[in-house]
């Protein structure tokens, strides 16, 4: 038997995540205060927030960032789904437009391709004489 989703491991994850995200604003509706956070991890289906505030399963928060490879700002709501307190919450895109999936997913293959140049660069080669 599963285990309801809000009792799941957090690292039971759907698609690839990149840490490339300047800075994030989050509001929780209904609320006027602002929530703190540090740089999130993001991918196609949700994100990461890091922060010391606590909201409840099932809290929708508004979101808006840019991501830093592509440059693109996005958007979009997301409902908490879990709470590590004090180090942030888990969030699920809800009816995120299919301009938000896209230009997440083009920032996933940004990252991916600065990844592999970066492993690919030439380096300097230890020349070993002989005696």
């Amino acid at each position: 038997m599963s285990k309801p989703r809000a009792q799941r491991e957090p690292t039971s994850r759907l698609g690839r995540r990149v840490h490339s995200i300047g800075a994030v604003d989050v509001k929780y509706e209904g609320f006027d205060e602002p929530v703190v956070t540090r740089l999130p991890d993001v991918s196609t289906g949700g994100m990461f927030i890091n922060t010391a505030r606590s909201f409840p399963e099932g809290a929708v928060l508004d979101l808006r960032f840019r991501l830093e490879n592509t440059g693109a700002d996005v958007q979009t709501r997301g409902e908490v789904r879990y709470c590590v307190p004090g180090v942030g919450v888990g969030v699920e895109f809800v009816g995120a437009a299919d301009t938000v999936t896209n230009a997440i997913l083009a920032e996933i293959e940004s990252a991916d391709r600065a990844k592999v140049a970066k492993y690919k660069s030439p380096r300097k080669k230890k020349l070993l004489l002989k005696p």
